[in-house]
């Protein structure tokens, strides 16, 4: 009887040892004392196709024969917008399942989502404005004050444009970036680690930070997103500085996205520097954040010239 009781209780410690354990290990996740790698295959991807994809895609429709995407039909840089929408929240839901800490599943859910749809949005808007630049519209002036667009006849179809203009530049923008740049920071929320080892990026890390953060200036500067940025970079430095009271250290992947979101604050310096006194772009970025737009400068200043 004894010997039965001995294996009964012999039994029921390693299921309260598993009970305890289920119980108490999402907690132990969340400790950063893991050894951190960096996410080279991801950085460089991700990196790469926001060049190729979002950067490169006005470029190649400006290079490629107009003759081959005729303006009633999908552009090449419409391709380069389509890819884009699927590459890039399948390498964020990537980025995010190999964060040490478990990120809340329904808010990244609900960002990706909001991502894809935003940027559908912007990939039609973004496509009629480039056709309207093809045909003699002016980005360095707003939709009533451009030759092709001013005399348009009803009246009322200047309203349509404007509503387009709405869908592409704000709203689209808004239903974009904000996902975007909040799923880089739950994920930045994650890259801490207690292993001092860890905070420091290896060499292939700087090969990317400077591509990165020039990527970034494109897209604070071109998306005309410079509060959402400014708020995001001051919420990762007061995470950093919160988790600093922990003893907790940013590892090679948090420092990567640091090191690049301060790389593209400077940029956004120096090119708001040199254009401080353009009175052009100066009326039409009034207010007191003037951050003009990278294609803006283009057709006022290089397009113009030719």
């Amino acid at each position: 009887m004894q010997a039965a009781n001995m294996r009964k209780r012999q039994f029921h410690l390693p299921m309260e040892a598993s009970l305890l354990h289920s119980r108490h290990g999402s907690s132990d996740r969340e400790v950063p004392d893991k050894k951190s790698n960096f996410h080279l295959d991801l950085w460089f991807y991700f990196t790469l196709q926001n060049w190729v994809l979002d950067f490169g895609r006005p470029i190649a429709m400006i290079i490629l024969p107009l003759e081959w995407f005729p303006l009633n039909k999908p552009s090449a840089g419409d391709y380069f917008h389509m890819a884009y929408n699927v590459i890039t929240p399948f390498l964020l839901l990537k980025l995010i399942e190999r964060s040490p800490k478990t990120l809340p599943s329904s808010a990244v859910y609900l960002c990706i989502t909001t991502f894809v749809m935003g940027a559908s949005i912007h990939l039609v808007g973004d496509s009629i404005n480039h056709r309207l630049i093809l045909s003699g519209y002016q980005n360095h002036l707003s939709v009533r004050e451009n030759p092709i667009i001013k005399n348009l006849q009803p009246e009322t179809l200047i309203n349509s444009f404007e509503l387009l203009y709405y869908y592409d530049e704000y709203l689209g923008h808004s239903m974009w970036y904000f996902p975007f740049f909040l799923i880089l920071f739950l994920y930045f929320t994650g890259c801490f680690t207690s292993i001092k080892e860890d905070s420091r990026m290896p060499l292939t890390a700087w090969f990317l930070v400077i591509p990165s953060g020039l990527y970034y200036w494109y897209l604070v500067t071109e998306g005309q997103i410079f509060i959402l940025y400014i708020f995001t970079f001051f919420a990762m430095m007061a995470t950093v500085m919160h988790q600093k009271r922990k003893r907790l250290v940013l590892d090679s992947n948090g420092l990567f996205l640091l090191y690049s979101f301060s790389i593209t604050l400077a940029l956004i310096a120096i090119w708001v520097a040199c254009l401080w006194n353009d009175k052009i772009l100066r009326k039409k970025y009034p207010g007191v954040i003037y951050v003009p737009e990278p294609w803006s400068f283009y057709t006022l200043h290089i397009k113009s010239a030719h």
